[in-house]
């Protein structure tokens, strides 16, 4: 049974992040959270909140999905690298929360430049919550050609050896962002 964590007061939250000293980059599936979970985190640590989609969307003033269908995935990710390579030399973000799409990760030099200069959070999830997620959006290029169950099941396996190379893991169970947000507290806490 998942006990739930002590909540963070304001000024143990303060106290965490002066401690951090580095950008905390969010990984995991789609439909995890990531985008969710961090703006509020970003919002507790007083931090500005980035999207790599949002910036990849502005980048190449397309929608992901055009992207996709325009140049494939492979022109995505490279742009994807770039962009996350922009991300994490400005010091100005240096305490900064990014989210990340759910492939950015597994990308091997993607990977390597995300744990040379940030903290990788990867939030993880079970199939079900993921596919309950992902319905709520039709902006998922994944997902387009085929039962989204499956392909979310593969994908996450397929993913998984990636996604465990973040020093912090956490559950995004059913229920409130806020629950999930105070594990990532619990988390970076226990790295640091």
């Amino acid at each position: 049974m998942d006990h739930p964590q002590p909540r963070f007061s304001e000024t143990e939250i303060a106290q965490l992040s002066r401690r951090i000293n580095r950008p905390v980059v969010l990984v995991g599936m789609m439909g995890v959270g990531k985008s969710s979970v961090g703006k509020r985190l970003g919002a507790m640590l007083h931090w500005p909140f980035v999207d790599a989609d949002d910036e990849i969307e502005a980048s190449a003033r397309m929608t992901i999905p055009e992207i996709f269908s325009t140049f494939g995935e492979d022109y995505f990710r490279d742009g994807e690298r770039r962009v996350i390579a922009r991300l994490l030399s400005d010091d100005k973000r240096k305490r900064t929360v990014i989210a990340t799409g759910g492939g950015a990760f597994c990308n091997e030099a993607t990977r390597a430049l995300i744990l040379d200069r940030a903290l990788a959070v990867w939030l993880d999830s079970d199939v079900d919550t993921l596919v309950e997620r992902t319905a709520r959006k039709d902006n998922r290029p994944l997902l387009r050609d085929g039962n989204p169950r499956e392909i979310l099941a593969r994908l996450r396996d397929e993913r998984e050896p990636h996604y465990s190379h973040a020093p912090v893991h956490v559950v995004s169970a059913n229920g409130p962002h806020t629950q999930t947000v105070n594990r990532v507290l619990q988390g970076i806490s226990q790295w640091l």
